[in-house]
């Protein structure tokens, strides 16, 4: 008989929990659960805030919190799971970021949270109790962790270089004048 550890039963906890909250909170993205806006509305959102096109936009962020999340609470493929789960959450801490760190302020620190503990169990992995650890680790071999992370850093620098880019050249060019500070005073933005 196996017995599972302090360990195992942990890293169940905590994918659990951030996987279940990093699910749910994509499919308020995707579907409107949970009170959400669906791809419509979190579509303008993204819009509003320098992500465009905006359906792309959610449509993506959407499928990597949704995806990443539930992969994540299963156990399944963690590196690419915890990957596209805190490529997600750093999209989303670059919106947060002029608010500062607290999330009552309308910070980062909801985002970041969530992220580092994508990034943590992609590092870690999912412990025994886990379809990974059922199936062997096909989907969770040591060189996947930094090939998954540096691929959704590349991605990630790339979105949010691009939307700050276009948020500096509108600024410049008077159409954003103004506008800016109402992106960054939402307290809470459709999730």
């Amino acid at each position: 008989m196996t017995f599972y550890d302090r360990r195992d039963l942990g890293l169940l906890l905590l994918r659990l929990g951030a996987g279940g909250v990093l699910a749910a909170h994509g499919t308020q993205k995707l579907f409107g659960w949970f009170g959400g806006h669906g791809i419509e509305g979190t579509g303008q959102f993204m819009e509003s805030v320098g992500y465009r096109p905006g359906k792309a936009s959610a449509t993506a962020a959407g499928l990597a919190e949704t995806g990443g999340g539930t992969l994540l609470a299963l156990g399944l493929a963690t590196p690419a799971a915890g990957a596209a789960a805190a490529g997600a959450m750093a999209g989303a801490a670059a919106v947060h970021t002029p608010n500062g760190f607290f999330n009552q302020e309308g910070g980062y620190e909801y985002a970041a949270t969530l992220g580092l503990a994508a990034v943590g169990l992609a590092v870690t992995g999912p412990g025994r109790l886990s379809l990974d650890h059922a199936l062997g680790h096909v989907l969770d071999r040591g060189w996947m962790v930094p090939a998954a992370l540096g691929v959704a850093a590349a991605a990630t620098a790339v979105v949010v270089g691009t939307r700050v880019k276009r948020l500096q050249q509108e600024s410049e060019s008077g159409g954003g004048e103004g506008e800016d500070d109402a992106l960054f005073d939402e307290a809470t933005p459709p999730s």
